[in-house]
């Protein structure tokens, strides 16, 4: 089970960290990563990390600005957002990656719920 937490409202240029905690058997994960998907438009990729390498990816339009990281003590994975920029705004959701392959492909086994951020101009 994910546990999403953190979102908020943020003004242009701030920032924000979003938190998901794992509750299951995080042996079993391969990776973790955020998507995000915004008011009309499709869920879209953000961010991912390998669990036990840090290896990550990031999408073109936060690369340079938003950072993810893992506790693997804590089962979390965070995502620090800044600089954000009105675009930025929507429900974030955190997802678990169960093998490479689906890691390779955006194909995560699970979802957490939603956590809404808004960026104000």
């Amino acid at each position: 089970q994910l546990q999403a937490s953190g979102g908020g409202l943020v003004q242009a240029g701030g920032s924000l960290r979003l938190s998901c905690a794992s509750s299951g058997r995080t042996e079993s994960v391969y990776g973790m990563g955020w998507f995000r998907q915004a008011p009309g438009k499709e869920r879209e990729f953000v961010t991912r990390i390998t669990w036990s390498g840090g290896s990550t990816a990031f999408a073109d339009s936060v690369k340079g600005r938003f950072i993810i990281s893992r506790d693997n003590a804590k089962n979390t994975v965070y995502l620090q957002m800044n600089s954000q920029k009105p675009e930025d705004t929507a429900v974030y959701y955190c997802a678990a990656y169960m093998n490479r392959y689906a890691y390779s492909n955006r194909n995560p086994g699970y979802w957490g719920q939603g956590t809404l951020v808004t960026v104000s101009s």
